[in-house]
Order: structure tokens, then C-alpha cells, then sequence
């Protein structure tokens, strides 16, 4: 038996069609990743998502990270970031079958989110130089989604509220689209991006950093920085969010060599559609209005 917390359970069942019986065959599906793999897999001790993850032995005392989710789209991406990354930046992949939603990854030690580093300064920095030891050039030919393909996903909430933005801020909305349109004529050569690198996708490793969970996208690098800038969730708390973006701006500037300007465009843009995103998994306000607050706060810079 797998003990499973009922958060888990409501977002899987919610999210994936046949969510249910994945959930249900999810102790017979350990169960076939220890006899193929020769591992032990232990009760979780991480926070649980949208897949599941657990500790794991491997049968030379090896102590890995296995992940299972429904098999999707977004899983495959992943497994193949994980692939072109080859450990570099990057948490490193030992194995994995795309089709059946099976990942096996390095155990990073001592596995600590950036969120331990108290000094914000510090910790942008070191999230440039994790940006910096990702990116990879995109091959030839590859599935990943593109930049253009998430912005699409923000006419999803004009057609939701019959053209208008319902309780969104018709202007930041108007904001959006327009840059996205021109952010992406405009944009760079494409690279392998993460997608959501921000403090808790960042561990600690050895002397170092190194990311999981890369969503697999390909775009300029300047689309990067916006879920850093949204993260971590303390930082609506902050009376004066407008001050610390700005200084995070310069250090994102001055680490990375790119324009600030195009940094805060970019992160506007991404901050409204995460929070249509939020509402559309929900539509707590608790969970979309803070980051609408950054979209002012950056519109404003």
C-alpha cells in the first residue's frame, strides 16, 4: 500500500483523464519499477505535486529519485530535456521509459532549495549561473514546445470571459498580448529552456546548484528569468516588491548580458498569463492575484 496525501490525489484526479486508475495501479506500477530496475523504493519524504516521488536503492547501495506520473506530453518533454541537459546544470537522468511515466533520477545532496539562501541578492546570482549552465542549443529536430506555443494559451482566458478579462485587469491583459506578439517576432535564436526555473527547482548539490523538473521549452533566453521573478511565494509578502524586482532586474542584467528592458517585458507578459493559468487550475484568488501584483509592479518599472 501506498499512502498517498489527499491533496495528491485531488490534483491528479482533476488534472489527468484516468488519474483515478493510475492512482489505484500505482503501488503495482512500484512494485514493476523494483523488479526492473533492482531498487527499493522507500515512503516518500518529498512534497508531492502532480507526479509521484519517492527515494529509492538501487541494488549497489546507489540512492536515486523515482518519479511516476501519468503518462503526458509534458513527462516526455521532460525526459527528454533531461536527456539534452545530461547532468550539466541539471539533475542527471539514469533512466527512464517516456511511455509508461517512469523516471529515474541522481539523489542531489543535500538536496537544499535555493530558499535556504537568506540573501536575495545572492540568490539571483546563483540562479543566473544555474541559467547560464543549462541552456543548451536545441537539436534539429525535437518535440519540445515552444514560447509561442504557451502564449497561446492567454486568448484561452478572452474566450472564457466572452472577449473580455473578467476579473483581470483589462489593461495589464491588453499589456500581455501585445508584448507577447512582439516579444516573439523580435526574439533571439531559440535555446533549450527549463520553463519554470525558480527557487524551489533549485537544489543544492556537492558545492553547487543544479535544477529539476525542467518543463522543456524552446525559446530565447531572456523568457527564463519570469518564474524567478514570481518566486519564491514570500516574496508578495514584501512591502516594497517594486524595490527588490528592480534590484533583481540589475542583477539578472549585469550576470546574464541580456536587456533589461526585454527581461521585464518578457516577465510581464509571463506573470499575467501564470495567472490566468492559476485561475484556470482553481480560481482562488489567493493563488492568481498576487502574481497580477507583479505585472503591475513590473508595468510600473
Amino acid at each position: 500500500m501506498v499512502n498517498l496525501p489527499t491533496h495528491f490525489i485531488k490534483t491528479v484526479t482533476s488534472t489527468f483523464t484516468g488519474g483515478a486508475e493510475w492512482l489505484e495501479n500505482l503501488p503495482n506500477l512500484l512494485a514493476e519499477c523494483e523488479r526492473r530496475w533492482g531498487l527499493v523504493a522507500h515512503p516518500t519524504t518529498f512534497t508531492l505535486s502532480y507526479n509521484y516521488v519517492a527515494p529509492a536503492t538501487l541494488a549497489n547501495g546507489t540512492e536515486i529519485v523515482l518519479k511516476a506520473g501519468v503518462p503526458n506530453r509534458e513527462l516526455r518533454t521532460e525526459i527528454a530535456a533531461l536527456r539534452l541537459y545530461d547532468g550539466r546544470g541539471c539533475v542527471r537522468l539514469l533512466d527512464a521509459d517516456p511511455e509508461a511515466g517512469i523516471l529515474l533520477l541522481e539523489r542531489l545532496s543535500p538536496g537544499e532549495m535555493l530558499t535556504i539562501v537568506t540573501d536575495d541578492d545572492e540568490a539571483t546570482r546563483i540562479a543566473a549561473q544555474v541559467m547560464q549552465a543549462m541552456w543548451r542549443p536545441l537539436p534539429a529536430a525535437h518535440n519540445f514546445p515552444s514560447v509561442a506555443d504557451w502564449a497561446a494559451g492567454l486568448a484561452e482566458l478572452r474566450e472564457a470571459f466572452g472577449g473580455g478579462t473578467g476579473p483581470f485587469d483589462k489593461r495589464l491583459v491588453e499589456t500581455a498580448e501585445s508584448l507577447f506578439i512582439d516579444l516573439l517576432t523580435s526574439s533571439s535564436e531559440p535555446v533549450l529552456l527549463h520553463g519554470d526555473l525558480h527557487h524551489y527547482n533549485i537544489l543544492s548539490a556537492g558545492e553547487g546548484w543544479r535544477v529539476i523538473d525542467p518543463k522543456g521549452v524552446a525559446g530565447e533566453p531572456a523568457y527564463e528569468v519570469g518564474a524567478l521573478l514570481r518566486n519564491p511565494f514570500t516574496i508578495f509578502a514584501e512591502p516594497d516588491l517594486k524595490r527588490i524586482t528592480a534590484r533583481r532586474l540589475d542583477i539578472l542584467v549585469e550576470s546574464l548580458g541580456l536587456d533589461r528592458e526585454r527581461l521585464r517585458q518578457w516577465s510581464l507578459a509571463q506573470a499575467v498569463l501564470s495567472a490566468w493559468w492559476s485561475y484556470e487550475d482553481g480560481g482562488d484568488p489567493a493563488d492568481w492575484q498576487p502574481t497580477m501584483r507583479l505585472a503591475t509592479t513590473l508595468s510600473d518599472l
